[in-house]
């Protein structure tokens, strides 16, 4: 049986765990450049050693951590940007979806397209939102809704499908 030896299956397997890690990585890159460029580099900034910490909690290696500390203070290429999308899921649940980008209409159409595969639309701003509040990073629900089982499988598809997307920085929801 050709194929079939040791070497291939862990060659397979690490390639997964690789494009897995790079998957999560480039989030964070994306998030430290950002908070990098808001600190002008000063690595004791909160939002910077936050964003850090978590690169860190992840395993991320130092030298790409620094490297995109780097990048943010030299590059004079476009700017990323944080954008909340608001869209309402199975249940009629509210989701707030947090992107970060540097191409508004790119990651606009992914956040569409995806929605659209599950049968969702965007909502109009300010429609989804009244039903959180920021707190810090993190967005709270202000009131919770309950779900069916059935609604709640639909979801968690729909975020973990939406985490994956290299724009998508995080996915808020008001479910119980």
């Amino acid at each position: 049986m050709s194929g079939h030896n040791k070497f291939s299956k862990i060659k397979h397997l690490k390639a997964k765990n690789d494009a897995q890690k790079s998957k999560v990585y480039g989030k964070y890159v994306r998030l430290i450049t950002v908070e990098a460029k808001k600190a002008n580099g000063n690595l004791s900034s909160p939002g910077l050693a936050a964003a850090i910490e978590k690169a860190r909690k992840e395993n991320m290696p130092n030298d790409t951590i620094d490297r995109a500390v780097k990048k943010a203070t030299t590059d004079t290429g476009a700017a990323m940007e944080t954008i909340v999308y608001e869209a309402y899921g199975p249940g009629g649940i509210a989701i707030l979806i947090e992107a970060l980008t540097d191409n508004r209409n790119k990651a606009a159409q992914e956040v569409k397209a995806i929605l659209a595969r599950h049968d969702l639309a965007l909502a109009a701003p300010g429609s989804a939102s009244w039903a959180f509040t920021k707190e810090g990073p993190e967005w709270k629900p202000t009131m919770t809704m309950p779900l069916e089982d059935a609604d709640i499988e639909k979801l968690t598809s729909l975020v973990e499908e939406l985490e994956e997307n290299d724009e998508v920085q995080a996915v808020f929801t008001n479910a119980e």
